[in-house]
């Protein structure tokens, strides 16, 4: 079966520069790594497939052959293959350590990617739900998970009690063996003990090797003033146990602050919408809003338009990362009268027979002077 463009491969085009090239292979090789499609056949030639197409096309050497010859031009058995090539010291092991360094813990060559012993166990991430108020003065909240803790009869080891694991001898304690084949090489878990560079003969009762067990586990969570959503809390050591004996992970608690019935937060700034009647936006007066700290009196001048904003100082949130606290911003909604009578519909018909030759709407005014000036200019 012939080969596949390599381009085509990592799903790029040809102009593509080296760091969006190694950017498409880890996504392709993350997707098809053997260590997370253990025992897919499919998955592992698609990874041998992508890591093939970056040797060459990281290689400037290799991939100006490639563009001007296609898979010839690379191919030592076709006199191709341009610069260093093959299997050893410059070929996948670079590779590897270059592109997996940050993602499987290490890669090709020598130590680097060895598996076996304590490995640190997996972070958890847990979603928790705010009132506002809780969100921004703090709170302490218990918190239930289920998670895998370290087994007690055997320390983790998942050995039977006074006994060891013992080292792997395909891999010779490695984790991984490497396998072969002409120019082309790569690395894969070992079969025999999965990758942990160890086997063991007489697992732990307990936990039937693993080291671990299943747990629910409750946690109290202190949580700071000021949060918001987005924000983490990191609790470490409170993530999965550690594998061998190895180190737990970490906890991240992530902050999910819910919509408030009066109240809307922007940053360090609280905007909330205050009702107020055609009488007290037209003559002026004083209104009583609620903060989070209490009721405030809030006056409204004479003559105030719908909208128009007020600002409480300091009777807003004080972030974690801030010393002083933002403002209430209180915009002012004026509301039409509903369910009128009909001696109140005759009163507002009269008032307003009253306002006719005056200036008492600036706002009509402009724009009605706008409309005017639009459809002169049409």
């Amino acid at each position: 079966m012939s080969k596949r463009d390599f381009y085509e491969v990592l799903g790029v085009s040809k102009d593509v520069d080296k760091k969006e090239l190694k950017k498409a292979y880890r996504k392709v090789a993350m997707k098809h790594h053997p260590d997370r499609n253990e025992g897919d056949k499919a998955s592992e030639e698609k990874f041998k497939e992508a890591s093939e197409a970056y040797e060459i096309l990281s290689d400037e050497q290799k991939r100006g052959a490639y563009d001007r010859y296609g898979h010839a031009g690379v191919d030592p058995s076709q006199g191709g293959g341009h610069g260093h090539g093959g299997g050893g010291q410059g070929g996948f092991g670079d590779i590897f350590g270059d592109v997996f360094g940050d993602i499987f813990g290490g890669g090709g060559g020598g130590g680097g990617g060895r598996r076996g012993g304590p490995q640190r166990g997996s972070d958890l991430r847990y979603s928790m739900t705010l009132t506002l108020e809780e969100a921004v003065k703090g709170s302490e909240k218990k918190i239930t998970i289920p998670t895998l803790v370290a087994c007690n009869p055997c320390d983790g080891s998942g050995a039977k009690p006074g006994t060891k694991p013992k080292v792997c001898s395909t891999c010779a304690g490695q984790g991984q063996v490497r396998m072969q084949q002409g120019f082309f090489a790569v690395q894969q878990t070992c079969p025999s003990c999965r990758g942990q560079g160890t086997k063991i003969d007489s697992p732990c009762g307990s936990c039937h090797g693993r080291g671990v067990k299943e747990e629910t586990k409750t946690l109290n969570v202190k949580v700071p003033a000021g949060v918001d959503t987005g924000d983490r809390i990191r609790l470490s050591g409170e993530g999965e146990a550690g594998g061998m004996g190895g180190p737990a992970g970490d906890l991240y608690v992530q902050m999910n602050v819910k919509d408030h019935a009066i109240f809307e937060r922007d940053g360090h700034n609280l905007y909330c919408d205050v009702p107020i009647s055609i009488v007290d936006a037209a003559l002026g007066g004083e209104l009583e809003v609620p903060t989070l700290d209490g009721r405030v009196k809030l006056k409204i001048p004479a003559e105030t338009q719908s909208g128009r904003m007020f600002r409480l100082r300091g009777k807003g949130v004080t972030p974690i990362r801030a010393s002083s606290p933002g403002d209430l911003m209180c915009r002012v909604q004026v509301e039409t009268p509903v369910k009128l009578t009909e001696h109140q519909k005759r009163l507002l018909k009269e008032f307003n027979e009253s306002l006719k030759g005056e200036k008492h709407s600036p706002q009509k005014t402009t724009w009605f002077a706008g409309v005017k000036k639009f459809f002169e200019e049409m």
